[in-house]
């Protein structure tokens, strides 16, 4: 069953184009921005531990939420800057770029959060993220044996990740 349309996980979404090995890192939180899955591809420099790292990646998601509703020229209440939201509540952004990279992100309505590190050039990752989200739900919110909230252990969801992840390249 897909969430974001259609009836299935596959075909698989048309894959965006750029030069490269496109993906370098992957995250997803919970509302709760605990990191349920941390991945890496194509990485070449770490400079921080991976809990500070999470911790970075979910505040600069965090703060780019509230800014991006405070500056939402559509809605006259703008609330305070830093308060949390809702999913899908106010203005949301889905990528940003920087000369080295780009970060694409998705929220689903429960609150999960997938963000995707790519190549620069990267086209749009919007239902590349929607398709991950569905394997999410398909392998590991399916599964009987997990339990909401703690990190991500499923075989077969590592293996198709991996798989699709490897053709964005």
């Amino acid at each position: 069953m897909q969430f974001f349309g259609g009836s299935e996980i596959s075909p698989l979404p048309p894959l965006p184009t750029a030069s490269g090995n496109n993906a370098h890192m992957m995250y997803v939180f919970n509302r709760n921005g605990v990191c349920l899955l941390y991945r890496e591809w194509n990485r070449p420099l770490r400079t921080l531990n991976a809990q500070q790292d999470h911790k970075l990646m979910f505040g600069l998601l965090f703060s780019l939420k509230s800014l991006t509703a405070k500056m939402d020229p559509t809605n006259a209440e703008k609330g305070n800057l830093g308060v949390p939201q809702l999913p899908g509540q106010g203005c949301s952004f889905h990528s940003f770029r920087t000369n080295t990279y780009k970060l694409s992100f998705m929220e689903s309505s429960s609150g999960i959060k997938i963000i995707l590190v790519t190549h620069p050039g990267t086209g749009d990752l919007l239902e590349s993220l929607k398709y991950i989200y569905n394997l999410y739900v398909e392998y590991v919110v399916k599964n009987p044996l997990y339990s909401p909230g703690t990190p991500i252990r499923s075989e077969l969801f590592d293996k198709t990740l991996d798989q699709y992840v490897r053709g964005l390249g």
